[in-house]
């Protein structure tokens, strides 16, 4: 068994634009803070999530995102901006077509999803995820997760990713199952009531890790009470469809 040495420790790799099943994750950046805003303000996100930190203005939104900026570097989190892929390109010929089909215009923000909780020395991490209003219903959340899951194996290196929602949240657990996120069991106390700091609740866990299978993101039930089974919305077969560039094409 050979000593761990900080050449042996992976790296989070520059960051980039990643593309994947119709949607396309970059960084949060200037020009971000009201859509920002607008969702962690929501009501259906306060209901289910307690920060530490209530973000209340923009210039707190634009706060948070130098933050978010400021860990990647440090290596302590992995935050993405989720917004529609116009061209399709992620999707295996494009489940959208041109111009993001539902989702609006190429580039339009529909979202959130990152790694938080890292240890690249561990080689594990936590994944969280929102979407704006307008973007529910489509199936935003589990593309980008799927494609935030494949960067963390592929790119970046890491073996086991956990998600955590509260009880009661069932659409957070439909998604985390469809894509390949086990249920492991329930932690009590370990997250706060809604709006409150002083009171706790109890949460599922689930996980992933690098050897799982990869799900399709695209494919949806077709009977209810038989599981996942399905076929994918663009009406083909299983798709790997992921594509990151890095470089400074997200910088700004």
């Amino acid at each position: 068994m050979s000593d761990l040495t900080d050449s042996a420790v992976p790296r989070l790799p520059p960051p980039g634009e990643i593309s994947g099943f119709g949607v396309r994750l970059r960084l949060w950046r200037a020009g971000d803070e009201a859509a920002l805003l607008r969702g962690l303000s929501d009501a259906e996100f306060q209901r289910w999530n307690t920060p530490l930190v209530r973000v209340r203005t923009e210039e707190g939104a634009a706060e948070l995102v130098r933050r978010r900026r400021e860990g990647w570097e440090r290596a302590e989190m992995a935050q993405f901006c989720v917004v529609a892929d116009g061209d399709g390109s992620g999707s295996g010929g494009g489940a959208y077509g041109p111009g993001g089909g539902p989702y609006g215009p190429d580039g339009a923000i529909l979202g959130s999803v990152g790694l938080g909780m890292l240890d690249l020395r561990q080689r594990s991490g936590r994944v969280g995820y929102w979407v704006l209003p307008e973007a529910r219903g489509h199936g935003v959340a589990r593309r980008a997760l799927e494609v935030c899951t494949r960067w963390a194996f592929e790119q970046a290196g890491l073996h086991r990713i956990e998600l955590g929602h509260a009880i009661g949240h069932d659409a957070s657990c439909r998604i985390a199952e469809r894509c390949g996120y086990r249920y492991e069991g329930t932690q009590r106390d370990a997250m706060f009531q809604e709006g409150r700091l002083d009171l706790f609740r109890d949460v599922h866990m689930h996980a992933r890790i690098a050897t799982d299978p990869a799900p399709d993101p695209t494919v949806t039930a077709t009977t209810a009470g038989q599981g996942a089974t399905g076929q994918s919305e663009t009406g083909q077969g299983q798709s790997s469809s992921f594509s990151h560039r890095s470089g400074s094409s997200s910088r700004r």
